[in-house]
């Protein structure tokens, strides 16, 4: 509050008082009081001011007569709120044993019951204790029935009964009042169940919620998307689903990627191909390069043409490269495919780039050098390093990658420190 404003106040309150004063002057009243022979006399204001004073005399003596019994309640609230503490970081330390018994003490307080007693459960599950934490959850769901559920589900979840997990939540969800927590349970039990439906109805009260970050709701909206699509059952179930996804969802390059999978496996290979080219018109994306390398169709050359066009702005890419070079394949055309899978493996060896030299190898007919490919590529497949560098087979390659031009938002190239 302003100076001023404290003025003013103070102002009315003397005021007040003064013109109280006065008032009280002209007739401060007169009490009377008789009790077994006593009489006391005196005025209405001497009244009041010793009612008060008894009141705050018999206050004060009831304080002091409780201090020892609070003092065991404060002792008792101090002690449970440091076991409390004490449990939370035994639980970040990986002491589940230590952090279940002090949360178990710390639940006698019936303000901290319901908190201590869903972490104590959560302790005994990251034990292994299955059982307990369930017996530790019946508990807490009588101070906290929800959070209670809502970690039971995930608890059943994790021991690999999905189906249960649904169950638990399914008539909160369909009532609406599900927590935030709830919805993303819900989802991952339904993508482990294969209720894709169910699944994506949680998706939106989640996203409303902001109870999880954009990153964490991106990946589990990916997940729930990408699940959905290859579910699909036939391409009239895919074509329904596709077109009643929002638009932004039919643009996140993992989704598209499972579409065109998807369709081109029911043979629907325009439409996979057409997504794909729409979705690198807007953003690239590596993983798509790599699918659109998976696509076949008859028009291989004209393709082929295109994809050749995207390497001008991405020369680096080592997905672009392996799909130009599996192009190549189909187009018997062994030498580009040597000149861009060579260059692949001088980027980024991978086991799917190996596999790729290896049909080139095969197409030529040298089959000792295409064996080779291939061992290396199961190789990498297994998690082992290749037996044969790239230099083994053609030489030294150059690993340098390509510089690209830079230019300015007027067209104008950049200088390079």
């Amino acid at each position: 509050m302003k100076l001023w404003r404290w003025i003013l106040l103070l102002a009315v309150i003397a005021a007040l008082a003064a013109f109280g004063w006065h008032w009280v002057a002209e007739d401060p009243g007169y009490v009377l009081v008789k009790i077994r022979g006593y009489t006391a006399e005196m005025t209405a204001i001497a009244a009041v001011i010793m009612v008060v004073v008894i009141v705050a005399i018999v206050i004060l003596l009831w304080q002091l007569v409780r201090w020892p019994f609070g003092a065991m309640s404060r002792r008792h609230r101090r002690t449970s709120r440091q076991r409390m503490s004490a449990g939370l970081i035994a639980l970040m330390e990986g002491r589940h044993g230590d952090a279940e018994r002090d949360l178990q003490r710390a639940s006698r307080l019936d303000s901290l019951r319901g908190p201590a007693l869903l972490v104590s459960a959560e302790a005994a599950s990251r034990r292994g204790e299955h059982g307990r934490a369930l017996e530790t959850l019946d508990e807490a769901s009588q101070s906290a029935p929800q959070a209670a559920r809502v970690l039971r589900a995930r608890f059943l979840r994790r021991e690999g009964r999905p189906a249960d997990a649904l169950a638990l939540l399914a008539p909160e969800a369909d009532s609406g009042s599900l927590t935030p927590g709830g919805w993303r349970e819900l989802a991952l039990s339904a993508v482990a169940t294969g209720d894709m439906r169910r699944a994506r109805q949680a998706l939106e009260p989640l996203q409303k919620s902001g109870a999880i970050g954009p990153r964490a709701y991106a990946s589990l909206e990916s997940l729930v998307l990408t699940g959905s699509i290859l579910a699909a059952p036939d391409a009239v179930a895919l074509n329904s689903l596709w077109s009643q996804l929002p638009k932004p969802q039919r643009r996140i390059p993992a989704v598209v990627d499972a579409y065109a999978r998807r369709a081109a496996s029911l043979g629907m290979m325009l439409p996979a191909m057409d997504e794909v080219e729409s979705a690198l018109r807007r953003e690239w994306s590596s993983q798509l390069v790599a699918t659109y390398g998976n696509l076949t169709d008859d028009d291989n050359e004209g393709r082929l043409r295109r994809v050749e066009g995207w390497l001008d702005v991405h020369p680096n890419d080592a997905n672009l490269l392996l799909t130009l070079g599996r192009m190549c394949v189909r187009a018997k055309l062994w030498g580009k495919a040597h000149k861009y899978l060579d260059r692949a493996l001088a980027l980024e060896p991978g086991g799917a780039i190996w596999e790729a030299l290896g049909d080139t190898y095969a197409g030529e007919g040298d089959n000792a050098q295409a064996q080779r490919c291939y061992r290396n590529a199961l190789a990498m497949a297994r998690g082992e390093p290749a037996q044969f560098a790239p230099h083994e087979l053609r030489g030294k390659l150059d690993t340098r990658p390509v510089a690209i031009e830079e230019r300015s938002e007027h067209g104008v190239p950049r200088l390079r420190e």
